[in-house]
């Protein structure tokens, strides 16, 4: 069986608290041999580490993500800095740009957006500095928001590479992101009827620069669609992608995990 790995998943997330080793397992059957899971704040990227602690097939991204910053310091990265000693933490993340949620969005004003905004910058650049001081790469999350995303990003890319996750904007915008030296995973969106452009973005990436992910519990690929998602479903985004690409899914296996342990450095 060809061997894949999910390079994002949310483990700590409250839909898999009572069964991480069935999770595990069930992904072992498909031929998911590497999970890495995802912190989205200080508790859950503390879970993650517990987690990969926990579980040789584990591993950890340590961030906060730019829609959970009510709580967060504001300095993220003394905490962060801790975490990233560990030697299963793999990369600096999930970070970057939402403009998807806004406070307008829930009953905020122009104002509120604005200052969210200013603040999802500010922890955005702090973790980015930190994966450079750290020689780490970073997991880059772009709602709604590619644009003042790689504008940030761009003052660093010639310190840290990104992987844009979730990935599902054009084919210009992939090759952008291609020439900063960083590149894109595909979730099970790829799988979706309606989502010719991601499927047309995938058969223009370079097959060395993109990897597959479920982003679990979310995005679960058909026939699953709308149901939780979890990292077995990676080879049915896998299947996919290689079907667009006219490769075997033992050639993407290949090409995939050389390009996960190349921006991984830290994966075994």
């Amino acid at each position: 069986m060809e061997i894949f790995y999910d390079t994002h998943a949310h483990l700590t997330y409250p839909k898999f608290a009572d069964e991480i080793p069935e999770v595990i397992k069930r992904a072992e059957v498909a031929g998911i041999t590497r999970i890495i899971t995802i912190g989205t704040d200080l508790e859950s990227s503390q879970h993650a580490v517990v987690l990969a602690e926990a579980h040789p097939s584990l591993y950890a991204v340590v961030g906060w993500h730019p829609n959970d910053l009510a709580e967060a310091p504001d300095d993220v990265r003394p905490e962060l800095r801790e975490l990233c000693a560990h030697p299963k933490v793999v990369a600096i993340g999930e970070t970057g740009i939402d403009h998807f949620r806004l406070p307008s969005s829930n009953g905020g004003n122009e104002a509120d957006d604005a200052a969210w905004k200013e603040r999802q910058i500010k922890i955005f650049r702090q973790q980015l500095e930190l994966a450079a001081e750290l020689k780490l790469n970073a997991v880059i999350h772009q709602r709604a928001a590619l644009e003042p995303t790689l504008e940030i990003f761009e003052e660093y890319a010639d310190r840290v590479r990104g992987q844009f996750h979730c990935f599902v904007d054009d084919t210009a915008s992939m090759e952008r992101i291609i020439a900063l030296g960083s590149l894109v995973s595909f979730t099970g969106i790829v799988t979706f009827k309606n989502a010719q452009e991601v499927r047309d973005t995938v058969a223009a990436t370079p097959l060395d620069k993109l990897m597959v992910e479920t982003d679990s519990p979310f995005l679960a690929p058909m026939p699953y669609r709308g149901k939780r998602c979890e990292p077995a479903y990676t080879r049915l985004t896998a299947e996919k992608v290689a079907e667009v690409k006219g490769v075997s899914l033992a050639e993407l296996s290949e090409v995939t995990r050389a390009t996960a342990h190349h921006f991984f450095p830290k994966l075994s």
